[in-house]
């Protein structure tokens, strides 16, 4: 896995991306860092950091274990960041469903900057 093109698309290594805020040795910087860190995440099969990353008063809405199953059913593809402000990041995440078929996740992502911490709150598909 060191010499990983990371799986958010911006060219860099893996180990040198995204991998460092999913391992937890580094926090995201900006609302575009985490929602990248978190496609990669699904890559990954890290439920753990989504979980971490989604904002605490909207974690009841979601569970580890349905974040895990969705992030292993699909084959991440690609994922193309189409903008972004400091609180809002639109992208279409480009994957394969269980059953093989292309499907593409365009959405509008929220997040709120907590005590120096990035979340992802919602999104609008």
């Amino acid at each position: 896995m060191n010499n990983i093109i990371c799986y958010c698309g911006s060219g860099n290594l893996f180990k040198e991306c995204c991998q460092p805020y999913i391992t937890g040795i580094k926090k995201a910087p900006a609302a575009e860092a985490l929602m990248r860190s978190r496609y990669s995440a699904y890559a990954v099969h890290n439920a753990d950091y989504l979980w971490a990353t989604t904002y605490p008063k909207r974690r009841k809405y979601h569970s580890k274990k349905a974040i895990l199953q969705w992030a292993e059913s699909n084959q991440w593809i690609k994922l193309e960041v189409l903008n972004f402000t400091e609180t809002v990041v639109e992208f279409k995440a480009y994957y394969l469903d269980e059953m093989l078929k292309a499907q593409i996740h365009h959405e509008k992502s929220r997040f709120i900057k907590e005590n120096n911490i990035w979340y992802y709150v919602d999104g609008d598909y």
